[in-house]
């Protein structure tokens, strides 16, 4: 069984899926950065010294266990040359039509 066939198994159980679903925006933000860091070939040290965010600090919220403002993601999308997107969106696609 791969990961993606234990994920899907583990999906079936209600209480799994409500506790993943509440966890989804935080696990994005860290893809989304890990993404975008390894995209411009900038590693967690350099992006350190181009923010003045301690490395300990850009490691702590790529692993999960940080817990990011708001301004500090607005500073590591500044010194990867990015700009920051936060979006509200229906949690039903079909809620709005």
């Amino acid at each position: 069984m791969n990961l993606k066939e234990a994920l899907n198994e583990q999906m079936k159980d209600e209480s799994f899926k409500k506790e993943y679903d509440a966890l989804a925006p935080e696990y994005e933000i860290i893809s989304s950065l890990i993404d975008a860091r390894k995209s411009c070939h900038v590693t967690q040290k350099q992006l350190s010294e181009t923010t003045g965010i301690a490395q300990a600090d850009i490691s702590k919220i790529e692993n999960g266990s940080g817990n990011p403002t708001i301004k500090l993601l607005k500073r590591l999308a500044d010194g990867l040359g990015m700009k920051l997107k936060i979006e509200f969106i229906p949690k039903n696609q079909f809620a709005l039509n």
